[in-house]
């Protein structure tokens, strides 16, 4: 471990990032490097602008104000008892105040987990029960997109059930008075008694930093965790060098700090290299269409990284929107969250960036902490191939596998995606459940990480995503179990069966489709199924609800009684004359029954348009 320490300490000396030598062996990582080592050499650089909901109130954060807040709130968290190792839950949209409690918690040894704030009140309890969280933060409201969200409402609800939880913390965003019990403490108010200095805890480089929920193909989110020097490593030379990042750029990533891209490159990777980042609290839509080149324009963003799933929207919407705003401040822009398809690729190179910016679709997940697959850093005028990730970033090892366990070698191949050796940003366990860490990653293809997606390999050696292997879908780039919106719809008393697949979708890259089966009680169809959608909303989020619900007499079944999903995507995709083999379904006139229903909806559908 202190071999891994002293490794991990010259990297980030020779990376030019800071090591703290004054701190002695131990330092902490993250808020030492993501503030003090800025603030003792530029404390008025400017480190964050928020850009709040309504265009043209922004408010810049230095560097100072930011290391102050950081402090108070430690302190904070400190006198209602929160200690090393503990963990703290953070329900919050984006803004300053969210990431002092991250760069909080790091101070003083904690560990957080951020939840994206659109989650439900069940799905924010199953996190904090899974991490036994001692202390939540969050906001009364929280605003986006000219609309109020009830975050304090949700929390009230979260806690009744979470016995572990011992206060809750809650900032204002919004003028309005929400009702506090007596778990709550006004944050503000409390922080201002604090003093604006907290010693930072001395960290091992393998200590917990955060745990991060992503969904796994069972029914249960798990929560990754990450540890301390080698996650932000990771994730400050991934942003140096894969965005060319540049002292006094304005770096610009759209993402939820919810999100592992919001942890790596809205916090911890900007804030490690000395850079402002831009919080982004609204919509790419409100109140337009040119909400994000407005905002490109008015704060001369350098580096702009979205999701696919926005970039498909505002395409849609036209050029006019784009071509209306000065981006020439733009020299990188981003894919991430998704594979990028053509039209959205050229539409973002050639629309929004002239045919002048570098674009990097990149490849990487919760799990990896960073950026591992991207077309840069390579050389000088390297060529940049539309959709694809290409090329892996340096100490990641890429290798294809096929059925049987063995190496694909060569190229203009294709196989499942893995990692044959460890790089610094790697996700270290499933908390508390470490079996289920080996068993989802390392199992499937022993002396590799899999990463569950596929990929092809060029003649030239670049890499392809071509999608998830498994039963997760990617829904605007919210990753999600179909075994997650299959147990939130199976408490229903009239439906006995569920099957959820993922299909293409023009905006969202990808969307769910849930197979139902009713019991003959069960009344009018349309009325369930309008149930159906209200508890996946309530149980996980509005995102997680399918888009369509078909109801059918029975699922397509092995003789083992394994539904078929394989069948029902085929269905769906319109390759139903390919089933490929059938002979293991118990009864294979099920495929016809299915055909059927699934014409007459699609027929409905039609006619509704």
């Amino acid at each position: 471990m202190e071999r891994v320490f002293q490794e991990t300490r010259v990297v980030f000396s020779h990376a030019g990032l800071g090591a703290s030598e004054h701190l002695g062996e131990g330092w902490a990582p993250g808020p030492v490097n993501c503030l003090d080592q800025h603030v003792q050499k530029a404390p008025e650089s400017i480190a964050l602008i928020w850009e709040r909901d309504e265009p043209g109130t922004e408010v810049r954060i230095t560097y100072r104000e930011l290391l102050e807040t950081t402090c108070r709130l430690a302190n904070t968290l400190k006198r209602y008892g929160v200690q090393r190792g503990d963990r703290v839950a953070i329900y919050m949209p984006v803004s300053p105040l969210a990431v002092a409690a991250m760069l909080a918690c790091a101070r003083i040894g904690a560990v957080h987990t951020v939840v994206f704030a659109g989650f439900s009140a069940e799905s924010l309890a199953g996190r904090i029960n899974d991490a036994k969280c001692k202390v939540v933060i969050t906001f009364n409201q929280g605003l986006r997109g000219g609309r109020v969200v009830e975050l304090k409402k949700i929390v009230d609800e979260a806690v009744k059930n979470c016995p572990t939880i011992q206060h809750v913390l809650v900032a204002h965003r919004t003028e309005n008075k929400v009702p506090m019990g007596e778990l709550d403490v006004p944050l503000e108010q409390e922080m201002a008694q604090e003093a604006p200095v907290c010693i930072p805890e001395s960290m091992g480089s393998e200590d917990m930093l955060f745990m991060l929920y992503t969904s796994g193909s069972t029914g249960t989110p798990k929560g990754l965790v990450h540890t301390q020097a080698g996650y932000l490593l990771y994730a400050a030379l991934t942003h140096k060098l894969v965005f060319d990042y540049q002292p006094g750029d304005v770096f610009g990533c759209v993402a939820d700090i919810g999100w592992i891209t919001g942890h790596s490159y809205v916090v911890y990777g900007p804030l490690c290299n000395g850079a402002t980042s831009v919080l982004f609290e609204s919509t790419p839509v409100y109140p337009n269409a040119g909400r994000y080149w407005e905002t490109v324009q008015r704060l001369r963003v350098n580096q702009f990284y979205g999701a696919p799933t926005a970039i498909r929207l505002l395409l849609k919407l036209g050029d006019g929107w784009v071509k209306k705003y000065d981006r020439s401040s733009l020299r990188t822009l981003g894919s991430v969250g998704e594979p990028i398809n053509h039209e959205a690729w050229e539409w973002l190179h050639n629309v929004v960036g002239d045919g002048r910016c570098t674009l990097v679709d990149t490849w990487w997940q919760t799990e990896t902490g960073g950026i591992c697959i991207a077309p840069r850093p390579s050389e000088e005028g390297a060529e940049i191939l539309p959709g694809m990730a290409m090329r892996p970033f340096f100490g990641i090892l890429p290798t294809l596998m096929d059925e049987k366990g063995n190496v694909v070698e060569g190229g203009d191949v294709s196989g499942a995606l893995c990692i044959s050796q460890a790089w610094p940003g790697m996700a270290r366990t499933i908390y508390g459940d470490h079996q289920r860490f080996v068993d989802a990653y390392f199992r499937a293809y022993p002396g590799y990480y899999f990463t569950g997606d596929g990929a092809h390999r060029t003649q030239d050696g670049y890499y392809q995503i071509t999608g998830r292997m498994d039963d997760v879908i990617n829904i605007s780039g919210h990753r999600l179990g179909t075994a997650e919106i299959e147990d939130a719809m199976a408490d229903h008393p009239a439906v006995p069966e569920t099957a959820v697949i993922g299909y293409p979708h023009d905006i969202k890259g990808e969307a769910a489709f849930a197979f139902i089966v009713l019991k003959d009680e069960a009344g009018d169809a349309d009325m369930v199924v309008n149930e159906l959608k209200s508890m996946v909303a309530a149980k996980i989020a509005k995102y997680a609800v399918p888009d369509q619900i078909l109801v059918v007499k029975r699922l397509p079944k092995t003789r083992s009684g394994k539904v078929m999903r394989r069948l029902l995507r085929k269905i769906v995709t319109g390759g139903a004359q390919d089933l490929g083999d059938t002979t293991t379904l118990e009864d294979p006139s099920v495929i016809e029954e299915i055909l059927s229903a699934f014409q007459m909806h699609k027929q409905r559908r039609a006619a509704a348009k």
